[in-house]
């Protein structure tokens, strides 16, 4: 079983939906389960309805799950296995404050150390636990023995005891710390592979040591995947447009394009344009680089423009609010000069738009205008227009621009003989 788990404080990003997608696509390709898990850990942090928010958009992308879960529900099983790690002596109470903890900290700093929990309280006796009436923390003890596992994407990673800190797991609100919800979570759901951000990567080895500090033997997989760079070289953040898939939807990237792009970023395709089910019948998480991707937006428009090209015309129609094949057949005209649906509607909107006389021209655009609202139905461009010159007695540039501008909204589209067999039914609406 795998599972996605996104926090429900922030907007899906870029690399959530790319680990999403993992997930998904190792869950068909193994005929497994996929759970997501909204992590609501930090009552503060949350954002009223942005856990649907996020469901939503993994519908958008196709991507479904088995089961949904809150992590807040589990809270009576962290309380539990966090007193069963006290009761096995495998974890203790502190009371040293926030306050006392930063003195030490700038004491270290001061002195070029790194702060590392110096134990004040793991030896205290019962009768001085029970005696204390301060707030206070669970930490887990420091671990005797390296803890290790071999990840399918980074290869062996393993951390020493003393690289490891006795660690918060249960704050002082009883409210349990993310590397302890996460590694009982992911034991009370039976989580066999685990594949998410390298940010993660750490947190792992300290999520193994709870599980096998409570007794749990049962073997996890892992693959954490190389974080995406923005054209700086530098980890996404939330201040880059990029990094957020809705900013993407926005732009009119389509859902297709975007998860083809996800696919492909360091990892080696037989082709670049294919679609997730296509991708299915060869993607390997081991194949993914270990080395972080760039992301390349024109490489993105590129593939978002074979994208349109791909799909239905009746759907790209609707996409861009319409509801007609030959609407479709024309945004797949513009895209030799555009590549998102976002700037084809603003091409076809502009073909449907009220328009004002055509200035350079005035007297001939008004002519041409009262001409094709007119005229009769005519079959061919050819023939539509030799019947305008004939009747306008107009030609060249006077006669083409003035035309152009009628047809298109703009004084430059694609050939008015590719145009016209795709408008020809709506001309007195686009006339106007």
């Amino acid at each position: 079983m795998v599972r996605f788990a996104p926090t429900p404080s922030v907007d899906l990003s870029l690399e959530s939906l790319r680990i999403a997608l993992f997930n998904y696509m190792y869950a068909i390709q193994t005929k497994d389960s996929m759970v997501v898990r909204i992590e609501d850990r930090d009552k503060k942090q949350n954002i009223e309805g942005k856990d649907q928010d996020i469901l939503d958009m993994l519908s958008l992308f196709g991507i479904s799950y088995t089961q949904l879960y809150y992590q807040s529900q589990n809270f009576k099983y962290h309380l539990q296995f966090a007193s069963t790690l006290l009761d096995t002596k495998k974890a203790f109470i502190c009371f040293c404050s926030e306050k006392e903890l930063e003195a030490k900290r700038e004491k270290a700093e001061a002195e070029g150390k790194a702060y590392c929990y110096d134990g004040a309280c793991e030896h205290l006796s019962s009768e001085e636990v029970l005696n204390n009436p301060k707030p206070f923390v669970i930490r887990m003890k420091k671990p005797e023995a390296a803890i290790s596992f071999t990840d399918t994407i980074q290869g062996k990673i393993s951390l020493e005891p003393d690289a490891v800190d006795a660690f918060v797991i249960m704050q002082a609100d009883k409210y349990p710390t993310y590397n302890f919800a996460c590694a009982c979570d992911d034991m009370l759901q039976g989580i066999s592979y685990i594949i998410r951000s390298e940010d993660h990567l750490f947190d792992a080895l300290r999520q193994e040591f709870v599980r096998k500090s409570l007794g749990y033997n049962q073997e996890i997989q892992y693959a954490h995947v190389p974080s995406i760079l923005n054209d700086k070289g530098q980890k996404m953040s939330a201040s880059d447009d990029i990094s957020s898939v809705q900013w993407l939807l926005d732009q009119g990237f389509m859902p297709e394009a975007i998860l083809n792009y996800l696919i492909l970023l360091g990892n080696p395709t037989p082709y670049e344009i294919f679609t997730v089910q296509e991708a299915l019948t060869w993607f390997d998480l081991k194949a993914i680089s270990k080395s972080p991707a760039c992301f390349d937006i024109e490489k993105l428009r590129l593939m978002n423009r074979e994208h349109i090209k791909r799909i239905p015309d009746m759907e790209l129609s609707k996409r861009i609010g319409y509801a007609c094949d030959n609407i479709g057949k024309l945004a797949k005209l513009f895209t030799e000069e555009v590549s998102t649906t976002r700037e084809i509607k603003q091409k076809i909107d502009a073909i449907f738009a009220k328009k004002s006389f055509y200035a350079a021209f005035e007297k001939e655009s008004k002519l041409l205008q009262e001409l094709i609202l007119q005229a009769p139905y005519f079959e061919k461009f050819d023939e539509f227009q030799t019947y305008l010159i004939e009747k306008s007695g107009i030609e060249g540039e006077p006669f083409f621009k003035p035309l152009r501008f009628w047809l298109s909204g703009t004084e430059h589209c694609p050939e008015l003989a590719l145009l016209y067999p795709l408008i020809k039914t709506y001309l007195k609406e686009i006339v106007r």
